[in-house]
């Protein structure tokens, strides 16, 4: 027996599983970690932490996650609280509570393309029509365009990403502003790199007063350098947090994984300490590709979209060859390249400076 030989739904027949390659050469930039690992300090503090907790393991954890939603409304600020803010395992499983909650069969939801993929197949996932709307030359999106797209469509959900992945484009809070205005259901905005931008960004988070069906997603997985841990969350009003309590499986975050988000809070000068480093590389790095003729989007983000190429594949299989790994992703013709280390991304340059 195979797949096809499952009664799996008609709409699930010939996809196939999300996933970047997991392939072990030295340098891996292609799936936008934190290239710096935990200090010494914080896996000390952590390991204590998880030592105290194991001796609860014969217990369920906190269903509600309160202690963990209130460290994490600290640091976000803008007057959150606890009931203002949700987290999950990963941005993605909040993004699918969100499409439980709001989405689902006869409903529908609206993405600006090109723009990260889990938003569709999450939507797939929960039976939600996906409906495709086109960014800009620039990446960036027309508002009026937008505003009419929601017009003819009337999705149920709306996603915005900013900065967007693949591209690292930040969106301007008007624009945002005005789709929330629009869109007759639930605006969603991605922030899953946001301390990535540059300084003086502001965040979608500004403009959740008087927004009541605004959500900001964010992640730890990134700046905070625990990809590991599967830990993501969102800011929004309290009736959006009780929705989720509907959908949510019950005790849904482990004790492991809150005792290590909420150590890792603790740690957070020390862990967004390299979000400056990270900064610097890519801005260099975006200068350093355009010197080499090629064309590349402006990034908010720890990645780089670059190109173009009449054959993005050859040249992606020959970094790989060459021990260099990055994403085949994005419009034909472009590469998405993590931004890691000094010495790594020096190895990006002198390889790819090699096949070109």
């Amino acid at each position: 027996m195979n797949l096809d030989d499952l009664p799996i739904r008609d709409d699930l027949r010939g996809l196939s599983p999300y996933g970047a390659p997991q392939i072990d050469v030295p340098v891996r930039l292609n799936t936008n970690e934190n290239p710096y690992g935990p200090s010494a300090s914080l896996v000390t503090d952590l390991a204590e932490a998880v030592r105290h907790g194991a001796a609860e393991l014969n217990r369920y954890p906190d269903r509600d996650a309160l202690a963990l939603r209130a460290d994490l409304a600290d640091y976000l600020g803008h007057g959150l609280t606890a009931e203002r803010v949700w987290a999950a395992n990963g941005s993605n499983e909040v993004i699918q509570q969100i499409l439980q909650a709001f989405g689902g069969p006869g409903r529908c939801a609206m993405g600006f393309e090109p723009s990260y993929s889990m938003h569709s197949i999450i939507a797939g996932g929960t039976s939600t029509e996906w409906i495709p709307a086109l960014r800009e030359e620039d990446f960036g999106i027309d508002p009026d365009k937008a505003v009419a797209a929601i017009a003819e469509h009337r999705p149920d959900v709306v996603f915005l990403t900013s900065p967007n992945n693949p591209t690292g484009t930040a969106l301007d809070p008007a624009v945002i502003a005005r789709i929330a205005e629009a869109a007759p259901g639930m605006v969603v905005v991605d922030e899953a790199y946001f301390e990535f931008a540059r300084t003086g960004t502001p965040s979608a988070l500004t403009l959740l007063p008087g927004n009541p069906r605004l959500i900001v997603t964010r992640t730890m997985s990134k700046a905070f350098a625990m990809a590991g841990t599967r830990l993501g969350y969102l800011a929004a009003h309290p009736a959006v947090v009780e929705a989720l309590l509907l959908v949510r499986l019950p005790y849904h975050l482990s004790t492991l994984t809150q005792t290590a988000a909420r150590v890792a809070l603790t740690h957070r000068e020390e862990l967004l300490g390299t979000v400056d480093m990270l900064r610097d590389e890519r801005d260099a790095t975006v200068a350093w590709l355009r010197d080499l003729g090629l064309k590349v989007a402006d990034s908010d983000a720890n990645f780089v979209l670059f190109g173009t190429f009449a054959d993005r594949h050859a040249v992606w299989a020959e970094l790989l060859e060459r021990g260099v790994l990055i994403r085949e992703v994005g419009p034909p013709g472009w590469l998405r390249v993590s931004i890691g280390t000094a010495e790594e991304m020096a190895a990006f340059r002198a390889v790819l400076e090699g096949i070109l």
